[in-house]
C-alpha cells in the first residue's frame, strides 16, 4: 500500500467518529460534479457526476480543496469543495420560492374566501338588524296605537258610565212626570165629575126653584 493511501486511510479513521455529526450540503450550480476516491484528479472516479442540486452528506473538509461526502445512494468519495454549498442552488431556491408563492396564493385564496364568508355573514347580520329595527318600529307604533285604543276605551267606558247615569236620571224624571201626569189626569177627571154633579144639582135646584118663582093666577070672578 502506498504511503498516500495509508495516509488517506488514517484520515478516514480519524474522522469516522465525526461522521455521526455530519451536516447536509448541496452540489452547487454545476451540471455534474464527479466524486473520486481521493483528493485529486488522479484518483479513480466513483461517481461519474452528481447532478447539481443533489443533497449530499458532508463527512470531511480538506485544505486540499476537496470534501469527503456521501451520496443518497451511499457512495462515499471526494468532491471539489467549490462545487458544494451549504445552501440549495438557485433552481431549488426558485422552486422553493415558487412553492412558497403557490402556498401563499392558496392561503390568500382561503383568506379571500373566508373574507367573503365573513362579509356575507356581516351583510346577513346587517339585514337582520335592519329587519329587527323595522319590526321594532312597527311594534312600537302598534303599541302606541294600542295605548291610544286603550285610552279611548277608558274614555268610552267613562262616557258610557256618565250616559248610563244620565239615562237613569232621565228615567227617574220620566217616572216622576208620568206619576204627576197620572195624578193630574185623575184630578182633572175628578174635577170634571164634580163639575158634572154640580151642574146636575144646579139643574135640579133650578127645576125646583123656577116654578116657585112664577106668579100664581088670580081666580077669575067671572068664571
Amino acid at each position: 500500500m502506498s504511503p498516500i493511501r495509508l495516509f488517506i486511510c488514517l484520515i478516514v479513521l480519524m474522522v469516522a467518529a465525526t461522521s455521526a455529526h455530519a451536516k447536509t450540503v448541496y452540489v452547487d450550480d454545476t451540471l455534474f460534479a464527479p466524486i473520486r476516491s481521493g483528493e485529486g484528479t488522479q484518483y479513480r472516479i466513483l461517481h461519474s457526476g452528481v447532478r447539481s442540486g443533489t443533497a449530499l452528506e458532508l463527512l470531511e473538509t480538506s485544505e486540499s480543496g476537496y470534501s469527503r461526502v456521501r451520496t443518497p445512494d451511499g457512495i462515499e468519495g471526494w468532491i471539489v469543495s467549490r462545487y458544494i454549498t451549504e445552501t440549495p442552488i438557485a433552481r431549488q431556491r426558485l422552486e422553493q420560492a415558487n412553492r412558497q408563492l403557490e402556498q401563499a396564493r392558496n392561503e390568500l385564496s382561503e383568506v379571500k374566501t373566508q373574507l367573503q364568508e365573513v362579509t356575507s355573514e356581516r351583510n346577513e347580520l346587517r339585514n337582520s338588524e335592519e329587519a329587527l329595527q323595522s319590526r321594532a318600529g312597527r311594534l312600537s307604533e302598534e303599541l302606541s296605537n294600542i295605548k291610544e285604543v286603550a285610552a279611548d276605551s277608558i274614555n268610552l267606558d267613562r262616557r258610557n258610565g256618565e250616559l248610563r247615569e244620565e239615562n237613569q236620571k232621565l228615567r227617574n224624571e220620566l217616572e216622576v212626570l208620568t206619576a204627576e201626569k197620572e195624578r193630574l189626569e185623575a184630578k182633572e177627571e175628578s174635577d170634571f165629575m164634580l163639575l158634572g154633579a154640580a151642574l146636575v144639582l144646579l139643574g135640579v135646584i133650578l127645576a125646583l126653584v123656577i116654578p116657585l118663582l112664577k106668579p100664581t093666577r088670580k081666580t077669575d070672578n067671572w068664571a
